[in-house]
């Protein structure tokens, strides 16, 4: 495993995400080709709180799906080098998504991915998000990476 410290402009380089809908702030972990590490800090000031839901803020369940598919995107293009920067990443399937507890503002969402499978240009991740330890969401997603 390698430590390795991918912020918000070098994610940005690697995959076609951007504000409002880039939802990692940080790549903190990497086993190239097998697993990643990454944290999202969610803030009230996130857009979607605006409507999910008022009063009672908690962040959506896709979006966390979504988290762990950037964040495996991240990491495939970070082992591979720079012949996939800029390619986009179309979700193929979401499988056995499971919602444990509410992700609310002021948490430290950390996301971690194990590469499942790769064929070609299909990758299949399982995902888990946890918020101080305690498992948050977690899914199986399988993503296709293409040409823009």
């Amino acid at each position: 495993m390698t430590k390795a410290l991918l912020d918000t402009t070098r994610i940005m380089e690697m995959i076609p995400h951007r504000y409002p809908f880039l939802l990692i702030d940080r790549v903190i972990e990497v086993d190239p080709n097998e697993r990643a590490v990454s944290l999202k800090n969610v803030t009230i000031n996130e857009n979607f709180f605006q409507g999910h839901f008022p009063g009672a803020p908690v962040m959506p369940g896709v979006l966390i799906i979504e988290a762990m598919a950037q964040t495996a995107a991240a990491l495939v293009v970070h082992s591979a080098g720079k012949e996939l920067e800029g390619k986009l990443v179309y979700f193929m399937a979401i499988d056995e998504a499971k919602f444990r507890k509410p992700v609310v503002p002021g948490d430290q969402l950390i996301i971690e991915v194990v590469k499942v499978q790769n064929r070609r240009n299909v990758w299949r991740f399982k995902g888990e998000a946890k918020v101080d330890g305690a498992l948050c969401a977690e899914a199986i997603v399988t993503a296709m990476i293409m040409d823009k």
